[in-house]
């Protein structure tokens, strides 16, 4: 097994092997992110993919039930290396019940239902796609590369095939000037979606990152947590999936959350109240990371 640089991966795949098939993100533009700032995008040689996963089922193929493929946008390979690794990996593996990847909605736009279709049999399971925002002027301006329609679009291609979507907000990204506009927006887009997950990570403004220089310009300013919990609040309330399973565990968020909407929305955006109101303590600012 090999790995090139930081490795990232949703909280959900914590106890999942993780197959670094794509080095870096294909896109690599969006204003907040610097994970993957210091690597150049590549495919890894699909022999080195393959060999990886024979080296990990040797060592710990019994106890294997997830794959998260890496790196930003592992969709974005081709058929060929997919089939080749999707194979390999349910017959390497054989308690693997799920294999997963990050995805930018181009991708799913690019492979259309067909292709999809075909990765859902091959096993693919689950993508986590990042639109961050709802909004349209703050999807520009943190430079995300499509639309919220082009979210939706590719959200339902996605159901078409029979994949499962994870969905993920960013608190704080519209910034002070956008904040209310980014909650209610994000709220219809996550309904729109309509994904399986759903979770809210906090905006961390990175030294070095396209964003901390916005900052530096006066041209973004990050909104009080405070108002982070107050558009967590607006999202939870407004938005409508029919059955997601919601989180807040990154390790980026201020308060930890977990419920399924719309289930447990009264529950969940009680537990906000109380924190606004200063009755739950919040994770404390050096106990944040990415």
């Amino acid at each position: 097994m090999r790995y090139e640089g930081m490795l990232f991966r949703p909280p959900s795949e914590a106890d999942s092997y993780i197959l670094q098939a794509t080095i870096g993100c294909s896109w690599n533009k969006c204003t907040y992110c610097v994970m993957y700032r210091d690597k150049t995008f590549r495919l890894r040689e699909l022999s080195e993919s393959l060999e990886d996963l024979k080296t990990a089922s040797g060592v710990v193929g019994r106890r294997v039930e997830k794959i998260f493929v890496a790196d930003g946008d592992a969709l974005i390979m081709p058929m060929d290396y997919w089939t080749a690794i999707l194979s390999d990996a349910h017959r390497l593996f054989p308690k693997l019940r799920r294999v997963s990847c990050y995805a930018l909605a181009s991708n799913i736009l690019e492979k259309g239902v067909e292709r999809l279709r075909e990765l859902r049999k091959l096993g693919l399971r689950l993508l986590y796609i990042g639109p961050e925002s709802g909004d349209e002027i703050t999807l520009k301006r943190i430079v995300k590369g499509s639309t919220s329609s082009e979210h939706v679009q590719a959200a339902r291609m996605a159901h078409e095939a029979g994949l499962q979507i994870s969905v993920i907000a960013l608190l704080g990204v519209g910034g002070v000037a956008r904040s209310q506009e980014h909650a209610e927006a994000t709220a219809d887009l996550v309904t729109r979606m309509d994904p399986e997950y759903f979770a809210a990570l906090t905006t961390s403004v990175i030294p070095g990152s396209p964003l901390h220089r916005m900052q530096q310009r006066g041209k973004f300013e990050l909104p009080s947590v405070e108002r982070m919990l107050s558009e967590l609040r607006t999202i939870v309330d407004r938005t409508r999936p029919t059955r997601a399973l919601f989180r807040t565990n990154h390790a980026s968020n201020y308060l930890p959350l977990e419920g399924f909407l719309p289930r447990d929305r009264e529950q969940i955006t009680s537990v906000i109240d109380k924190a606004l109101d200063g009755k739950i303590r919040l994770r404390p600012e050096w106990m944040r990371g990415l």
